[in-house]
């Protein structure tokens, strides 16, 4: 019995133990290890009775792939030594590849300037007939096999059978293939192939006019300066066109014969699925008028504008058309004109059919049609702001199922077909489960179930809630209490904030969306909480828009509705409140500290907008027009004007290659605050962009903690 006694003792012990460790710096930042796995690379093949991913087994990486069968089918592994078996000495690899498929038993890699095709039946490769081009690493290749384009140094190359070609330029400022608009408006990529893969449609930008900013590299010796060019509301803007190369024989590529204002923005294109023409959403500047216009993808000419759009605040189009595939004469075109992001179903003359879905909620991805053609499947906010799930739509009676079950936060990949779907699930109770669920909704198999990474760990407990701001509106909030919570206590709080546009940072998922360093400052003993007010995504255009021409006020306004509630908790030290955001969060941190003063005793500014005439054109005249046009609210939002009311200790830090955020705008800032003789603390990451990367963010968080440990 005494036995018994001591053998339960080192058990308790033990588990008590277990649950007690806690977070480094190291781990808060660069603890990958401590987030639920996953599956991956996990993509369906051709087909859609198969899916891939790559595992390891007995410490070797492995493509593995599994026939979709109740009981489960065949599973054929293929490991790095099948392929270099089937290759010839001189490209053999050192290392998996990435296995794009080309059908449900062949892939096609990328070893040396060669592209192979592995059949997984036979075990065999073959090589395609084209090479890569000279000093490209990463090639994106055709689904179909039949070639590759990529981006290049100064511009783009493609290969299409034994036809390897580059269209580049050597002139300053003129840029090739890239995305534009500074990656607004859904852009990112330049590059835009047919559906057959003969013809390829590109963006060429002239940005000669546009103001060049230096980017200085300080380890040069003396320093260098790149110069970056830099379009700055109300200022000049870069020139954009559209062209289209045929990619099979040696004619010249033609130029998308778009007429207007040089600065307006050619945003959303797409191909008809017979290859003959291209849709351009055409923005104007001013961004309060969009035109769907179609072109002749063979001589560029005008074909005829589809349907417009207007908004007295602006339109912002982020989606190309997306034609069905059981119907090439119809497409669905993406609109907030309601005032949420829905569906709409178009003929291909630009005749409305229908509005497919509606309601308080946004469509946040399309997946396709059903093989029969009666049904769309999304994924929407239909049940809660914060979560995702995934629905099917009638196209004849608009009548919308959910499929997916289980609160929480639902990422879908369809198979090609529609039929199945990898569903992706975490909820703030569920750390990860992969499901594989079909047109029903009906779960088929768990295909993985993630452990609690954390589970060792002594961690403060997390709530999710809603707050009312002051138009009744309900703000969704988030709340990590310290470790070893006691309400009779009153603990100090540090706000992190970001409340802009296109970012939502509460939601139903593992953690409720936040990173470790939220449970680190826990442990340390500290409140962390978060709102998303007003001008923060997913919650309708009114939400989002009515920050227009006063970006920051009405921000500032449902932050204090979340700092009146934390003030109401007993557990709360109201003298003792932190704020802490990066970008538009810098710029709200910075706002709260001169604009609201003494509410906040400490903050941490990264990489704040400062003065928006100093910001980018196309997101700054998108909510505050231009300078000319709206010279108060600039001096409003100005925090320069603001700088007098500063109270309470402010650490600003910035990038010094920051070219999203310029350094110009926080040196500024110090340098007013140096002729009016107020105080604040400063710090650079000399070699960094608009944020800290890599290993460096461990020493950029440490100083964050370090600031509010000092100052709070």
């Amino acid at each position: 019995m005494k036995n018994t006694f001591s053998l339960l003792l080192i058990f308790s012990t033990l588990i008590s133990w277990s649950q007690d460790k806690m977070l480094t710096i190291d781990d808060a930042i660069l603890g990958y290890h401590l987030y639920p796995k996953g599956l991956y690379d996990l993509q369906w093949m051709p087909g859609g009775e198969s899916f891939s991913q790559v595992r390891m087994h007995e410490g070797e990486s492995l493509i593995e792939v599994q026939e979709i069968r109740i009981p489960k089918g065949r599973i054929i592994k293929i490991t790095l030594e099948d392929l270099n078996r089937s290759l010839p000495d001189s490209l053999k690899l050192k290392r998996l590849p990435s296995a794009q498929w080309v059908s449900k038993s062949e892939f096609q890699f990328v070893t040396g300037k060669r592209v192979f095709i592995y059949n997984i039946d036979l075990k065999t490769s073959s090589v395609l007939p084209f090479e890569i081009y000279s000093g490209i690493s990463n090639p994106l290749l055709f689904p179909d096999a039949s070639g590759y384009m990529a981006h290049v140094e100064n511009g783009l190359a493609y290969g299409v059978k034994e036809i390897n070609h580059a269209i580049t330029s050597n002139i300053d400022g003129i840029v090739i293939g890239e995305s534009v608009h500074r990656s607004e408006f859904g852009i990112t990529d330049g590059l835009f192939p047919s559906p057959k893969y003969r013809k390829l449609a590109y963006y060429e930008m002239d940005e000669r006019m546009v103001s060049e900013y230096p980017l200085y590299e300080l380890s040069d010796t003396p320093a260098t300066a790149n110069m970056l060019r830099y379009p700055t509301a109300g200022a000049k803007s870069h020139h954009v066109v559209v062209k289209v190369k045929n990619m099979y024989d040696d004619s010249d590529p033609i130029t998308i014969k778009t007429t207007g204002d040089k600065e307006q923005y050619l945003t959303n294109i797409s191909w008809t699925p017979d290859e003959k023409y291209l849709l351009i959403a055409i923005v104007n500047r001013a961004q309060n008028h969009m035109w769907l216009n179609k072109y002749d993808a063979t001589s560029g000419d005008f074909i005829k504008t589809l349907f417009e759009e207007e908004n007295d605040r602006y339109v912002e189009p982020e989606h190309p058309a997306e034609f069905l595939d059981d119907d090439p004469s119809k497409f669905l075109w993406w609109s907030e004109r309601d005032g949420y992001n829905h569906l709409y179903l178009y003929s291909d003359d630009g005749k409305l059919i229908k509005q497919v879905t509606e309601g308080d909620w946004i469509v946040i991805d399309y997946h396709g049609v059903s093989e029969d053609g009666k049904y769309l499947f999304i994924t929407a906010t239909k049940d809660s702001p914060i979560e995702r799930h995934l629905y099917k739509v009638s196209l004849k009676n608009c009548k919308i199922t959910k499929l997916s079950s289980d609160s929480g936060y639902h990422s879908i990949v369809a198979n090609e077909n529609n039929t199945l779907f990898i569903d992706n699930f975490s909820s703030t109770s569920n750390p990860r489960e992969v499901r594989l669920i079909d047109a029903n909704g009906t779960i088929s198999e768990i295909l993985y179930k993630a452990d609690n990474p954390l589970k060792d760990y002594k961690l403060g407990k997390m709530d999710i809630g809603k707050l009312k701001g002051e138009n009744g509106e309900d703000l969704h909030y988030r709340v990590f209490k310290p470790v070893d919570f006691d309400s009779a206590k009153k603990y100090p709080v540090v706000v992190y904030l970001y409340n802009g546009p296109h970012l939502q940072l509460i939601t139903n998922r593992w953690m409720g969306g936040a990173n470790l360093w939220y449970q680190y400052m826990a442990q340390q003993g500290y409140v962390v909480f978060s709102i998303d007010g007003r001008g923060s995504a997913n919650r309708g255009f009114e939400f989002e828009s009515s920050i227009f021409r006063n970006s920051g006020e009405k921000e500032m306004m449902d932050q204090l509705t979340g700092v009146n509630w934390l003030k109401a908790q007993t557990w709360v030290d109201s003298n003792r409140l932190g704020i802490h955001g990066w970008s538009y969060g810098g710029f709200i941190t910075t706002s709260m500290m001169s604009r609201h003063p003494g509410v906040f005793k400490v903050g941490v500014a990264g990489g704040p907008v400062i003065d928006w005439s100093l910001y980018e054109v196309m997101y700054t005249e998108r909510y505050m027009d231009t300078p000319e046009e709206n010279p108060e609210g600039y001096a409003k939002t100005n925090l320069i004007n603001h700088l007098d009311s500063l109270q309470g200790k402010l650490l600003m830090i910035h990038g010094g290659l920051d070219d999203v955020v310029l350094w110009q705008h926080s040196l500024k800032y110090i340098e007013s605050a140096i002729k009016k003789g107020v105080q604040l603390d400063y710090f650079v990451y000399p070699h960094h962009k608009h944020n800290v990367r890599g290993k460096d963010r461990v020493h950029l968080y440490e100083k964050v903690s370090n600031y509010f440990f000092d100052n709070l």
